[in-house]
């Protein structure tokens, strides 16, 4: 009798534009090379396709804090600061969808301090860490059957023992649903 008065919520985003793509605006050569013979266009939507296209944005409300003062993973293997961002597509009666998530990585660690970007610090062992890993991956991959790992931690440095251990624990898990690629800005800056 309450749910009337029940305001579902999201700690998110939500945007929804409609695009138009105008061809008309590229310049002849563009279009078609003097091999390609012309093109009939029979309906509008082919001359000016008109694309719905919605970004949606969800933070977890497990483990969501502020940067530095939430990191890691917890014991029921939510990630901190968790959010799951999918962007739709809708053109021509098909919607497409394509779904990335982000969180921190998920193993036991945390920065103390109140300077910026403090030094951080593993705070259990790997083995403490395995079953909450598991239990982390266990769940994106009943939601998302395969997952494609980018970690983003800095390979050299102060976030290298991050990223050493966050290598370390993938390699334990050793699931064929993960792919696991580093990514160091550092190197393509």
């Amino acid at each position: 009798e309450v749910d009337f008065w029940i305001i579902p919520i999201i700690q998110g985003f939500v945007q929804i534009e409609e695009l138009v793509v105008n061809y008309s605006d590229s310049s002849d050569d563009d279009k078609s090379s003097p091999d390609t013979p012309p093109q009939d266009c029979s309906c509008v939507d082919d001359v000016h396709p008109t694309f719905l296209v919605a970004l949606v944005s969800r933070r977890s409300r497990h483990r969501a804090g502020m940067r530095y003062k939430r990191r890691g993973v917890d014991k029921n293997g939510n990630v901190a600061n968790y959010v799951e961002t999918e962007q739709l597509i809708h053109v021509h009666n098909h919607t497409l969808s394509y779904i990335q998530t982000r969180g921190s990585v998920p193993v036991f660690w945390s920065q103390v301090g109140y300077r910026y970007n403090p030094r951080p610090r593993l705070d259990k062992s790997e083995n403490e860490t395995v079953p909450c890993f598991r239990a982390h991956f266990e769940e994106q991959l009943k939601n998302y059957k395969k997952q494609v790992i980018i970690n983003l931690v800095d390979q050299t440095g102060r976030e290298k023992i991050i990223g050493d251990a966050y290598l370390k624990q993938v390699l334990l898990y050793n699931n064929a649903n993960l792919t696991y690629v580093s990514f160091d800005f550092h190197e393509h800056w």
